[in-house]
């Protein structure tokens, strides 16, 4: 994609409205992307009214894109279009288990991104909501997502009002392995890592925090074991009422 050296993410949007007939094109181009078994298992969640967007950002941790943005898109893994089109063919269908969700939030995010990519190159801003399976919950209830259908991803979507400053990205030698996986030496970390823990910005993190390490921020206080272990047990729950997991695998909350 042209634009994708600079991508950037948008958190604040000019007051100027999405248009229904450019949303649509987008979200149709984008159902060209690659798709488990031609069934495309997925679908997505237009909220544009006010009142839908503030029961929705407490799901977001009240972050403030979510009100302020025009357009906030929920995208669902959704097995349940496909299982009820087996039933109306004659067909018993057998989606109601851990692979299939795997598959659908699969096509689902592949979705996603290609929606992105090409909002990118009609100059639409975006932000990626990674708080979507925090408490999928709240979003199931408010969205009224049927069984066999789970919210996996959120972009909030508007004309950009800034040009914020791009991401730092790993070498490509971090991530890229030729033919097997090879683990990593202290001496890899250091050199990938460098530029990354080297920034002002990442400093300032560092110092803020009270912090000796950018890492110590990452593991002690913005994704920490507590937390991580909280919203497992939440998406598990999540899952089980949704049809994915069978309720013999609740586990203690």
């Amino acid at each position: 994609m042209k634009n994708l050296l600079t991508r950037r993410t948008i958190r604040k949007y000019a007051d100027r409205p999405v248009d229904d007939q450019l949303l649509n094109r987008l979200m149709e181009e984008a159902a060209r992307t690659q798709t488990m078994g031609n069934l495309q298992l997925y679908s997505v969640i237009v909220t544009r009214s006010s009142e839908m967007k503030s029961r929705l950002a407490p799901a977001h941790f009240n972050q403030p894109m979510v009100t302020e943005a025009p357009v906030v898109l929920t995208v669902c893994a959704d097995f349940n279009r496909t299982s009820f089109w087996a039933r109306c063919r004659q067909a018993e269908p057998g989606y109601d288990n851990f692979l299939s969700f795997i598959n659908a939030a699969t096509d689902a995010l592949l979705y996603t991104q290609t929606l992105c990519n090409l909002m990118d190159e009609e100059g639409l801003g975006y932000c990626y909501l990674g708080t979507t399976v925090y408490q999928p919950q709240q979003i199931i209830d408010i969205l009224d997502l049927p069984k066999l259908t789970m919210p996996v991803a959120t972009l909030t979507v508007g004309w950009p009002d800034e040009v914020p400053p791009q991401s730092d990205r790993l070498p490509l030698e971090s991530f890229v392995h030729q033919e097997t996986y090879h683990d990593y030496l202290g001496k890899d970390i250091d050199t990938y890592y460098k530029y990354k823990e080297e920034l002002e910005e990442n400093r300032h993190f560092v110092e803020i925090n009270h912090k000796e390490t950018l890492a110590q921020v990452f593991t002690d206080i913005r994704y920490t074991r507590k937390d991580n272990e909280a919203m497992s047990r939440e998406l598990f729950a999540a899952l089980i009422k949704q049809g994915f997991l069978p309720y013999t695998m609740m586990l203690p909350l």
